[in-house]
């Protein structure tokens, strides 16, 4: 087994529209394996919001992703990963920089042209400069703020 420090979610969230509709967002939310609680506390603001509706498929630490026993596996299964998501959103604290498969991450997605939001950690001063270089936009830590930054990238309006 490969050993990784990032971890995958896909999450599908339903956002209302006007007349009811809804438009569901398939995102990619990447973070390190070393900082779970801050994808926890992520995965908390989105769920408070009223309109969201989202289907968590994480794949954390204790449970990385069947099959993946090589580096060129695991980047098989991130890209397909990707590839269905419309954003891929990215935990910009200072460690991104570093992180071997944050940056494996944002090479995907800008490969398959698809916008990444880059979340700042709460309370933090200075973010990731590798994912502020790659991000097509920046969310602050609060739901309204992320959620905005969602609908940009993805020209979705409420």
């Amino acid at each position: 087994m490969v050993e990784f420090e990032s971890v995958i979610v896909t999450v599908t969230i339903r956002i209302h529209q006007e007349g009811n509709n809804l438009n569901t967002l398939n995102l990619f939310i990447s973070h390190s394996w070393a900082y779970g609680d801050a994808y926890d506390r992520l995965v908390n603001l989105l769920d408070s919001r009223g309109y969201f509706s989202f289907k968590n498929y994480s794949v954390p630490k204790s449970n990385p992703i069947a099959g993946a026993r090589s580096d060129k596996a695991l980047s098989e299964a991130i890209e397909t990963k990707v590839r269905l998501s419309s954003v891929v959103i990215i935990m910009a604290g200072k460690y991104a920089t570093y992180s071997k498969w944050i940056n494996k991450e944002i090479e995907i997605a800008k490969r398959l042209n698809k916008p990444i939001v880059a979340v700042k950690p709460f309370g933090a001063t200075q973010i990731s400069s590798v994912v502020r270089g790659a991000a097509d936009s920046e969310a602050a830590w609060n739901s309204e703020s992320i959620v905005k930054a969602i609908r940009e990238v993805t020209r979705i309006r409420r």
